[in-house]
């Protein structure tokens, strides 16, 4: 599957936090931000 940069915004605090968060983890947070966005059309399609 091709990948696809995208841009978002979202509140520098949260941001710098969860960034923190994930590298503590060793998480890649683009991973993890694909990860929730997988789970969350998987749990739609639950409710289709």
């Amino acid at each position: 599957m091709a990948k696809r940069t995208i841009s978002l915004s979202v509140e520098e605090e949260i941001y710098d936090e969860y960034r923190k968060f994930c590298e503590k983890k060793g998480i890649i947070l683009s991973k993890q931000f694909e990860n929730f966005m997988a789970e969350e059309l998987e749990k739609n399609k639950s409710r289709s």
